[in-house]
């Protein structure tokens, strides 16, 4: 269930021609990226995922140089900017005693971005580092600059120590969804709707997340559609200590779950594992001051086949038409695509639940809009406060 999306992201960053492709294949110890002697041989991100004692998979990411030249090497370099934003752990290249305006926007950006980084000279085989260099840039960052040449294996155990070093425990150490508001034994009703939007044969992701999860902290799982959850409840000696139902089912379910049976969703537990969620309580009553014209950001984490009962793009923009009785527009984005317009042109972003990305690339997502002011929500946060159940959904994290 885990893939590319929720590993930690290891980027190496450079110059053209300072051996990124190399380190790739040496650090993971196979020819994974295409090494040659013309400048800008790698022209988009080539990933390759490797296990790293200690951590487990991570992805190692190999991208172009920031010093490309002309309108295709801008967009190159623009592109790997862009990484760097998902990265949890950047390796910047230095070679031939160089430390100039390439690497600095590299540091600037990495700082900017709360990105970790790690500074590597590289091809010491070909120019090694003087002292003097190493020492400056020692004095400047406060950083040691690792010194590798790819032809030297008996330093690859020492740099994949000093990456481990350097991985920030919340790239790979995950908080439990529900571990701080369930026990041992405590009752989870899950309510799963089928519909056409549901995938053929399984869960969707966010659902199997929880479930796991529950099943983690030694409590119970009971999985119902929404159609048995009355049976389900009532098959029960005493009420559950928690229902938690897809977001879109809120109306139907919280007419049948008691007011004293704490009751949330999906896409709640899931904001507020994957942070920003104060964000997005403040920015939610955002829905009761829309304005006609208000154009309205849908962020999806994910690429799926849309259908007439897609949630982001058809139901929820329904409902908030409705709720509102204004003229309002809507953009939807997919993935990690970039906007087609300024982030200022919206009055709300709202973001699903996140379920395949890393908290990082969630709050790189989301910061052009938080730092320009742009009031953000979520699906399910957004679907509690269109129900009239805000407060409710959020109960069971407060009890």
């Amino acid at each position: 269930m885990k893939g590319n999306e929720l590993k930690p992201r290891i980027g190496i960053f450079g110059r053209r021609n300072y051996g990124k492709s190399s380190l790739i294949n040496y650090l993971t110890g196979q020819s994974i990226a295409i090494v040659s002697d013309i400048a800008g041989a790698t022209t988009d991100p080539v990933r390759k995922t490797m296990e790293l004692g200690g951590v487990g998979p991570v992805v190692w990411i190999d991208t172009a140089g920031i010093d490309d030249e002309g309108g295709l090497g801008a967009l190159r370099v623009e592109k790997s900017l862009a990484e760097l934003k998902q990265t949890d752990l950047a390796i910047i290249l230095l070679a031939e005693n160089k430390l100039d305006e390439p690497e600095r926007r590299l540091i600037n950006e990495c700082k900017k971005n709360n990105v970790a980084f790690r500074l590597l000279y590289a091809q010491a085989d070909k120019v090694p580092p003087t002292p003097e260099f190493l020492t400056g840039v020692e004095h400047e960052f406060d950083i040691k600059p690792f010194v590798v040449s790819v032809f030297d294996y008996s330093r690859r155990d020492q740099l994949l120590a000093l990456v481990l070093e350097a991985l920030p425990e919340s790239a790979y150490r995950h908080r439990s969804l529900l571990g701080d508001v369930i026990s041992p034994g405590d009752r989870i009703v899950m309510v799963t709707p089928i519909d056409s939007s549901a995938p053929e044969g399984r869960m969707i992701l966010p659902q199997v997340q929880v479930l796991r999860d529950i099943l983690d902290n030694d409590a119970v799982a009971f999985v119902c559609k929404e159609t048995e959850l009355q049976r389900t409840l009532d098959s029960l000696k005493t009420a559950p200590e928690l229902v938690i139902t897809d977001s879109q089912a809120f109306a139907y379910v919280s007419k049948i779950v008691p007011d004293d049976v704490f009751l949330t969703s999906f896409s709640v537990v899931l904001a507020r594992a994957k942070g920003l969620f104060e964000e997005y309580v403040k920015g939610t009553p955002t829905l009761d001051r829309l304005k006609d014209g208000d154009r309205i950001l849908m962020l999806e984490s994910c690429t799926h086949n849309v259908t007439c009962e897609d949630i982001g793009r058809v139901k929820l923009p329904k409902l908030i038409q409705k709720h509102s009785g204004k003229r309002l527009e809507f953009d939807a984005v997919a993935g990690l695509s970039a906007l087609e317009r300024p982030v200022t042109d919206y009055a709300l972003v709202i973001q699903c639940g996140g379920c395949v990305v890393t908290p990082k690339q969630l709050a790189s997502r989301l910061a052009p809009a938080i730092d320009a002011g742009v009031p953000v929500s979520n699906y399910g946060l957004a679907l509690a406060y269109l129900n009239g159940i805000f407060e409710r959904s959020m109960r069971v994290f407060n009890k």
